[in-house]
């Protein structure tokens, strides 16, 4: 990594489940209790807002009891230490920045943010409890929606612009906790490995981007960034 002109990190859902949030794609997920039609859609939203904000402020709950752990503070020292771009996340819970990132590419979103359904305004909103009128914007009075990328959802166009960049322009990308299995946002690596890019996979087990990759160091991105681990 000393050597490296340009590194990027690519995390996904296993380096915030470290911390313990819930992933949703096991069985311990966020969706056992809610078909996901009826939370992280605009389908879902429009039909039952209340149900969809209630479902979000229990995630911030969650979220507001999790720290970042010992990945999350290697990745922001990596500043520091190496020629680094920054974090390109498919995580929505605000971890890196909190850990001190200052570089960070949220392809999903924010959960700590809303988004206005009528003029898009996105501010910081921090609430864990839902008043009893829904959050409206305060510029136009349009219905808030938590600003995240819900299933059937483009991603915004600039942070993916911002975030190609980083990627295509990097020759070491080190992808960590990530399935591949979420797309657009896999195909990202592989393109970017396809430029010339250096990959490097963190994971508990084998994931769809490891016949791709060019090293693969398993187990817990904690474990192995908070400890003598030297790339």
């Amino acid at each position: 990594m000393k050597a490296a002109k340009r590194i990027v990190a690519f995390t996904g859902a296993g380096v915030s489940q470290e911390s313990g949030v819930p992933t949703f794609r096991d069985h311990n997920g966020l969706w056992e209790n809610h078909r996901f039609e009826e939370v992280a859609t605009p389908e879902g939203f429009q039909a039952d807002p209340v149900l969809v904000w209630r479902f979000y402020m229990a995630r911030r709950q969650l979220a507001k009891q999790v720290k970042p752990n010992a990945a999350h503070l290697a990745i922001a020292g990596w500043e520091k230490q190496f020629s680094f771009a920054g974090v390109v996340t498919q995580n929505i819970d605000g971890l890196h920045a909190q850990a001190g990132s200052r570089h960070v590419q949220e392809l999903h979103g924010n959960i700590w943010k809303t988004e206005c359904s009528r003029c898009h305004r996105v501010e910081v909103n921090e609430a864990t409890e839902l008043s009893a009128d829904l959050p409206h914007c305060r510029d136009c009075g349009g219905l808030l929606r938590p600003h995240v990328v819900w299933f059937g959802e483009a991603l915004n166009e600039s942070v993916v612009h911002e975030a190609l960049l980083w990627l295509y322009q990097a020759d070491v990308i080190i992808v960590i906790g990530t399935s591949g299995a979420v797309e657009p946002a896999a195909s990202f690596v592989r393109e970017a490995k396809q430029k010339g890019a250096y990959v490097i996979e963190i994971n508990t087990q084998k994931t769809a981007l490891t016949p791709f990759v060019d090293l693969t160091l398993y187990g817990k991105s904690a474990e192995l960034l908070g400890g003598p681990l030297r790339i």
